[in-house]
């Protein structure tokens, strides 16, 4: 029996993941179904646009939320692709704000509502797939180039 590859570990060792920064965020859906939306070609000079679909409608609301629940989080920019989501967060909790949130607390509870809700309407053996893509941006030239990746509408 041949052993697996070791899966390599997503996440920057020893940076502290509750720190006040600007995220970028990737989260494919499982098995990277299309279910979020379709992309619609504008025509001549219009751009593409992404049609949500119904579980993509709630996973807008359920991410636009996120702020509700976890105070200092700021979603700046968002696009919900047909198999995937990207979004820049940014924490901003003043010095000594606690409980502190990981970003992996976020994503975390931002997949498991989004989850629990498109299965309300259809029920589906999963949403996501089990981990998530993260960039910590590091600068304004970072930020810029991230926001312009995001920004095909």
């Amino acid at each position: 029996m041949s052993e697996l590859p070791q899966r390599k570990h997503p996440r920057l060792k020893r940076f502290d993941y509750s720190l006040n920064a600007r995220y970028f965020i990737t989260i494919c859906t499982y098995e990277k179904k299309h279910l979020l939306s379709k992309i619609r070609v504008g025509r001549g000079l219009a751009p593409a646009e992404a049609i949500l679909s119904d579980f993509g409608k709630i996973v807008e609301r359920d991410l636009l939320d996120l702020s509700n629940r976890f105070p200092y989080l700021v979603i700046e920019h968002y696009v919900i692709m047909p198999n995937h989501i990207h979004a820049i967060m940014s924490l901003n909790a003043p010095a000594g704000a606690s409980p502190r949130p990981t970003i992996m607390d976020i994503v975390c509870t931002f997949k498991s509502l989004s989850t629990r809700d498109c299965k309300r309407i259809r029920n589906i053996p999963k949403l996501w797939q089990t981990s998530f893509y993260d960039h910590i941006i590091r600068n304004e030239e970072d930020y810029r180039n991230t926001w312009l990746y995001t920004n095909f509408q």
